[in-house]
């Protein structure tokens, strides 16, 4: 009886993943989804971000954050001018700090491999710091090329795109965001075994 539960859960899962997809690809979809982003956990838990789509989604998921906001960014390009999709982010996680939002930044350091990235996001480190945000590298022996995002234990918005202007505004890039408190516990699990491997 548990085997075939699991078969017709796994058959469930599927089709509402096939029904997603079909959905998500029509233009019509393109309008609702920001609206859909928290939905209930009885329909498809699941919304695709494709380019510029993830920008609004990430700000509207900080912005209705109740207790933490825990990131591991492989780049994370802040500091240029105030008005950069990655600083108007900053912007949003400091609001968050001072509305009493726990906030965990982890960011990539190649230790040495790539001067230009470890300067941007070691930049980005000290400008959270000045906002309350706890931020942590990871470890320099191994590379962290994650840009995942845990939200209350919750929420998770996991895919390409890196906090820069480029990624944000220009390139081609698509994430996910899911409803999925069973995965968003694991997910921020692991961004907690980073930091331990870099001590």
């Amino acid at each position: 009886m548990g085997s075939f539960d699991s078969s017709r859960k796994n058959v469930v899962v599927v089709l509402c993943g096939l029904t997603f997809l079909i959905v998500a690809l029509s233009p019509a979809f393109a309008e609702e989804k920001l609206n859909a982003v928290y939905s209930d956990q009885s329909t498809c838990p699941a919304i695709l971000l494709t380019n510029e789509d993830y920008f609004p989604a990430l700000l509207k998921a900080i912005d209705e954050a109740q207790s933490e906001i825990f990131m591991s960014i492989f780049s994370f390009k802040a500091g240029v001018h105030k008005n950069s999709y990655s600083d108007i982010i900053l912007a949003h996680l400091a609001r968050a700090v001072k509305k009493g939002i726990k906030v965990i930044v982890i960011l990539e350091n190649t230790g040495g491999n790539d001067y230009k990235l470890d300067a941007e996001n070691q930049q980005t480190k000290q400008l959270l710091e000045e906002k309350g945000v706890k931020v942590y590298f990871d470890s320099p022996r191994q590379t962290t090329h994650t840009k995942l995002i845990v939200i209350d234990e919750r929420i998770i918005l996991l895919g390409s795109h890196n906090l820069t202007q480029a990624a944000l505004k220009y390139n081609n890039e698509i994430s996910i965001l899911l409803d999925r408190p069973d995965l968003a516990k694991r997910a921020r699990n692991y961004m907690l075994k980073i930091i331990k491997e870099a001590k």
